[in-house]
């Protein structure tokens, strides 16, 4: 079934393809037959650079239940950095190990996945 599910945003970063790394100008996202995974139908994410040509594309092909886990994840990763910015040059004059007086963040967004993964368990 061919599902003609297609959304293409602005996208601005870089991107790492077989030349190297390249500028990233959009994303296309769509929901259709992948071309390299094997599944049925996948959620395909594309970030790409039109004016450089199809060599400026670094792509993945995921299952309908792992974009939305990456979906959720990328909310909550995206909610503690807004909270982090929102702080920026609010934080309070603190006293580090060496007695100098430094701001610090406190970050109160829980970043961890619903399955209990946490960034120090790499």
């Amino acid at each position: 079934m061919c599902t003609s599910v297609v959304e293409i945003c602005r996208a601005e970063g870089a991107g790492k393809s077989e030349g190297g790394w390249f500028p990233v100008t959009s994303a296309v996202v769509s929901y259709d037959h992948p071309h390299h995974a094997l599944l049925e139908e996948a959620i395909t994410i594309d970030f790409v650079n039109h004016d450089l040509g199809p060599g400026a594309r670094a792509a993945v092909e995921i299952t309908l239940e792992s974009a939305k886990e990456l979906a959720a994840a990328l909310a909550r990763a995206i909610a503690a950095a807004e909270e982090m910015e929102g702080q920026r040059g609010k934080a309070p004059l603190l006293k580090d190990e060496g007695g100098r007086m430094t701001r610090r963040l406190r970050l109160k967004a829980k970043v961890e996945s619903q399955k209990g993964f946490k960034p120090s368990d790499e």
